[in-house]
């Protein structure tokens, strides 16, 4: 029995495929998560285009030098290994853990309106980035901004400036001048 795959299912690519290591199958692995091995937290990995990827599960890992090694089942020779070389690692969505209530997954931010805690709507979070510092939201401003804003960049800042997160109602109140 064929199960068509539900293109539609919300996914995440979490890492990459790089070259085969060794002979056996196994294979290198560039994670895109917070903690380099985060990337084996999860399971199954969808390898490929969303479309028409495959589910592997990875039978056993390590570090090695400053990277990841892995060795999926069912990819038992360096052929195998160079078959699904360069393949983004993606998971479903909902493999996700789920957050409490102060906690959000950026992706969930992009797209959501940002309010002032006057009630000023500043327009709609366009991107998220690290700065070092602290993370930013990128907001891009409404077209007919009263302050003559195109976009802001506002820094994430849990209390100072974050004050609300609401899933619900997409929305993010912030503490934040609409002059900047």
């Amino acid at each position: 029995m064929s199960h068509a795959s539900d293109t539609s299912v919300d996914t995440l690519v979490i890492g990459k495929i790089g070259a085969p290591y060794g002979v056996k199958g196994w294979v290198k692995i560039t994670s895109y998560t917070h903690d380099l091995d985060g990337v084996f937290a999860y399971t199954p990995w969808l390898l490929g285009q969303v479309q028409e990827s495959k589910e592997y599960v990875v039978d056993q890992w390590r570090t090695h030098n400053k990277g990841l090694v892995a060795k999926l089942v069912g990819v038992d020779t360096r052929d195998d290994a160079e078959s699904i070389k360069n393949l983004e690692i993606s998971i479903k969505a909902a493999m996700l853990p789920q957050l409490d209530d102060n906690d959000v997954y950026w992706r969930e931010l992009v797209g959501m309106q940002v309010i002032t805690d006057k009630g000023y709507n500043l327009g709609v979070i366009k991107e998220l980035f690290e700065t070092g510092a602290n993370d930013v939201m990128l907001v891009k401003a409404n077209l007919n901004d009263a302050f003559g804003q195109k976009e802001r960049m506002i820094p994430y800042l849990i209390e100072q400036v974050i004050k609300k997160v609401d899933r619900q109602a997409k929305t993010v109140t912030v503490d934040w001048d609409p002059a900047f």
